[in-house]
């Protein structure tokens, strides 16, 4: 029994401060400030958007490629879209790297830096970036071929800013699937070898080439195996401590509906995917995030993944305008071992902290009352750690405005489970499937528990003892939620920071 409440009160004070906008596609001073649109999550423009492709970090930039119409704010003839980023906060918008042509849509892929020149695609010792992606004929499909998916490739020598494709595209013609596509390609340094990872309807197929351009099947993965709620896609493989990681996008069967992310932990030879058990594990509980994928050519040895921030059940329909969805913050992964179990952590890379602008302490016992009043946008993020003599009791927290609307995280330790219920945060009219709370399971068994919400006007990122839970949900306020306030049974002790964020668009 809850044997008494404690409230915690946390007052945002919203400063409604502009200034000088770059590239202004709205008006002056009104350059990303349009209603929903999040202020330090990447974003286009204007126009559709979903999965994150391409990623790859070369000469000190990293690359964001995505699935982008720039002709209406709803799926359509798919293009890449363009940006860079210095810190992966800050991101330059550049002009649509790859156009649809006589072999289809451009489908989700991947790109990497060639550094020993093996598509022989370099220039005097210039190493090329090499993209590969699938090609959607259209026309095929609507004519009742199940063969109109194929993989293509092209190159850039000018770090990414334009891209010649390959003169004879496709490189991997279909083989008969209807569903073939989203390569995702690194090098197994040690068997000089490029591997690549494909979506073939309910499985993985890894293929090898010595050359980017002549592909070798391998092996399969996964029919049996997995989540099958629905029909997979982008995978991506890639080691992590001593373990290969194999994530699986699928759509639809995530755990609280519509599209999600498994991931698998193995082994792998340069050939086969072995993994350790048969358990099915999802890398976000939250419903927005999907189709993530992680960065290649990294320096300095993190692994670090982005997704898209909304969900199939309701991505075409979202209340807004004249652009329409965003990546997650970019994530530091990590394996590790919490019991028998190996999870795959994330976390926010650390650059996001250089939007911390003001801190304010909280400290408190199961008797105290704390506000907090941070100067600033409605932009924040919440880094609390919550103490009790035995195990963490149950707590809500709630965000919540002046009409009565309210975001609602909560943790239930007799039903090992965090929730986000955002019913009654907003708008919620586009679609009946927004509604509905979010379940990710969570077994606490310690004193202490680190939990950690950012906050970015209609977004909300939940990371739980350093990642070993993560929950993204979208929101849509009619107002912001500029009020937090913490319900706890007595018990535990609250101490953390309170941080107002700046936005990272002007």
């Amino acid at each position: 029994m809850i044997s008494r409440l404690i409230y915690f009160s946390i007052l945002i004070t919203i400063i409604a401060g502009c200034s000088s906008p770059k590239n202004d596609m709205q008006g002056e001073n009104k350059y990303y400030r349009e209603k929903h649109r999040l202020q330090f999550h990447f974003s286009p423009a204007t126009s559709w958007m979903n999965d994150p492709n391409g990623l790859v970090y070369h000469s000190g930039e990293y690359h964001m490629f995505y699935q982008y119409y720039p002709d209406s704010t709803v799926w359509g003839p798919m293009h890449w879209g363009h940006a860079v980023s210095k810190d992966l906060v800050h991101w330059e918008h550049l002009p649509i790297a790859l156009f649809p042509d006589s072999l289809g849509y451009i489908f989700s892929g991947s790109a990497v830096v060639d550094s020993n020149n093996t598509s022989g695609f370099g220039k005097e010792g210039q190493a090329p970036v090499v993209a590969i992606y699938t090609y959607h004929q259209p026309d095929m499909e609507k004519q009742g071929s199940i063969v109109f998916q194929t993989q293509g490739i092209a190159y850039s020598l000018d770090n990414g800013r334009t891209w010649s494709k390959y003169d004879s595209n496709p490189v991997l013609p279909n083989p008969g699937i209807r569903d073939f596509r989203d390569p995702k390609v690194f090098w197994l340094e040690s068997q000089q070898k490029w591997i690549m990872s494909l979506a073939v309807k309910d499985h993985i197929s890894f293929y090898s080439s010595g050359d980017f351009k002549n592909w070798k099947f391998e092996s399969d993965f996964g029919a049996e195996l997995g989540a099958h709620g629905g029909v997979w896609e982008c995978p991506d493989l890639f080691l992590l401590g001593d373990k290969w990681i194999l994530l699986v996008s699928i759509n639809p069967g995530g755990p609280n509906g519509g599209s999600a992310t498994q991931y698998f932990v193995g082994n792998f030879d340069g050939s086969v995917f072995t993994p350790i058990d048969t358990k099915i594990r999802w890398l976000d509980y939250g419903r927005d995030n999907y189709a993530g994928v992680t960065w290649s050519n990294i320096t300095d040895g993190r692994r670090i993944f982005i997704g898209w921030m909304s969900n199939w059940d309701y991505g075409n329909l979202v209340p807004t305008d004249p652009w329409r969805s965003a990546m997650t913050l970019p994530r530091t992964l990590s394996l590790e071992k919490i019991g028998n179990e190996h999870v795959v952590s994330s976390k926010p890379v650390v650059e996001v902290e250089q939007l911390r602008t003001r801190e304010l302490k909280i400290s408190s016992s199961s008797d105290s009352q704390i506000t907090l009043n941070p100067n600033g946008e409605n932009l924040y993020e919440l880094d609390l750690s919550i103490e009790a003599k035995t195990k963490v009791e149950p707590f809500k927290i709630i965000l919540s405005n002046e009409q009565q609307q309210q975001l609602i995280v909560a943790y239930d330790p007799d039903n090992k489970q965090f929730t986000i219920d955002r019913d009654g945060s907003g708008d919620n009219s586009f679609s009946e499937k927004f509604n509905g709370i979010q379940e990710g399971p969570f077994d606490n068994t310690t004193a202490i528990m680190k939990l950690r919400l950012i906050v970015d006007v209609g977004s909300i990122e939940l990371f739980v003892d350093d990642g070993a839970l993560t929950m993204t949900s979208l929101f849509f306020p009619d107002a912001p939620l500029t009020q937090a306030k913490f319900v706890q049974e007595s018990g535990n002790i609250v101490a953390g920071s309170n941080y107002t964020l700046q936005r990272s668009w002007d």
